[in-house]
């Protein structure tokens, strides 16, 4: 048991830009070696293309390729008797936040050619419009959710 009290999480501020939160979520994920001015940058740079090449609030684009990222369903290991099964389980909001953005940056990265701000561009305008890497990682994992249906009263 632990001895001290709860500790609550730390609250994050918006960006300075947009006021925006998940923003600031994406910027902190975004950073490589605690430079997050330079993380800044490429994540408003990135913002202005959106805005070029949509034709839209950048914001509102980036925001749609957040939601149609974000996952609804993964599978947890559960021990029971001797096996492990693969329950599928709801994600919780904040988890699926993180998820998404974290899946968005992997596929960004792994595009080569061009630079960083480029390449997160055109992942968030792909997942705006329900294509690209990352949307397809969130199918696999609801295909492997809903596979490993049966073991759904394992939930705990």
């Amino acid at each position: 048991m632990p001895r001290r009290k709860y500790k609550p999480r730390e609250t994050l501020l918006p960006d300075p830009k947009y006021h925006d939160f998940e923003v600031a979520r994406f910027i902190n994920s975004l950073m490589v070696d605690g430079k997050k001015t330079l993380a800044q940058k490429i994540m408003y740079k990135c913002l202005d293309l959106l805005g070029e090449k949509t034709k839209e609030d950048p914001l509102t684009v980036f925001k749609k390729a957040l939601n149609n990222v974000k996952p609804r369903l993964e599978v947890r290991p559960r021990r029971v008797g001797g096996a492990t099964y693969q329950v599928p389980v709801e994600v919780p909001p904040k988890r699926s936040l993180s998820l998404a953005i974290r899946w968005i940056l992997q596929s960004s990265r792994a595009r080569k050619g061009k630079p960083m701000y480029e390449r997160l561009a055109e992942e968030i305008i792909d997942a705006s419009k329900n294509e690209g890497a990352s949307v397809k990682k969130r199918e696999e994992m609801h295909k492997m959710a809903e596979s490993n249906r049966a073991f759904a009263h394992y939930r705990w």
